[in-house]
């Protein structure tokens, strides 16, 4: 079967799909929600970011050099991090390099594992390759990590004196806490999990709803959806135990005493 190329959109059709916000803002208005700067300041940084990203990428897709390609993706792990650390906890000053050193590492074994193993492009650095999937990855991550260092953070306040009991008693750090880390990184997949129960029946991800708008063979579609979906499933999960693992030393000092944060 002859697949179609895909319906380029230009400036018309971008202006005439502001339509949809429009309405949306009158629904906001019918409904007294009082959201509509809430939904313009949205739709204006929505532009801006996707044009700035799209003129961006373009050049750097062109110039196919690694230096270009490791900034972008650092310029997007520091985003990651500093998104992470703000919905977690801006008062913890050393989450912020445990939240870099978990999406680094839960996002770079994921994506070196799948170029160098699975998709195998020409060279390593192949922006059209590694700076898509490193978005998906790191961003699944960032929610991930977010997800399960909330919980935990959250459980350890609120659970002092159950924790100092277990201390008391002869426990380490690892075993006084062991539950809450357990539930925070359980918490953490429970949006990935879901996806995959789902995929493909309830739901058709970006993925594959990109490619098959490009014209692809929805087959290929479909395997490139399931390995993003392999691919989250193991860097949600490693980004929950990095971070939970490093949020349990902030609040332990040298003496395996439970600090105030």
């Amino acid at each position: 079967m002859e697949w179609v190329d895909m319906i380029e959109l230009g400036v018309l059709q971008l202006v005439l799909s502001l339509g949809l916000v429009v309405g949306a803002i009158a629904l906001v208005r019918w409904q007294n929600l009082g959201m509509e700067l809430t939904l313009l300041n949205a739709t204006w940084r929505t532009l801006f970011q996707l044009f700035a990203v799209g003129y961006l990428l373009g050049i750097v897709f062109a110039w196919r050099d690694p230096l270009s390609v490791i900034a972008v993706l650092m310029f997007m792990l520091s985003v990651a991090a500093v998104v992470a650390r703000n919905r977690i906890s801006k008062r913890m000053s050393r989450l912020l390099p445990i939240l870099a050193g978990s999406l680094l590492t839960s996002t770079a074994l994921t994506i070196v594992f799948t170029t160098g193993v699975v998709i195998r492009p020409d060279v390593w650095y192949e922006p059209r390759y590694v700076i898509p999937l490193t978005g998906i990855v790191l961003g699944n991550a960032m929610t991930a990590a977010t997800i399960a260092g909330d919980r935990l953070v959250t459980s350890l306040k609120q659970n002092r004196i159950e924790i100092e009991t277990h201390l008391s008693l002869g426990a380490t750090p690892d075993q006084a806490i062991l539950a809450f880390r357990k539930e925070a990184v359980k918490a953490g997949l429970i949006p990935t999990v879901n996806a995959m129960m789902v995929v493909g029946i309830v739901k058709l991800p970006g993925i594959i709803t990109g490619q098959l708008l490009s014209g692809a063979d929805p087959l290929n579609a479909a395997f490139y959806q399931m390995l993003i979906m392999f691919m989250l499933a193991f860097s949600d999960l490693l980004a929950s135990v990095l971070v939970t693992m490093g949020i349990q030393k902030l609040f332990f000092n040298s003496a395996a005493q439970l600090v105030r944060q």
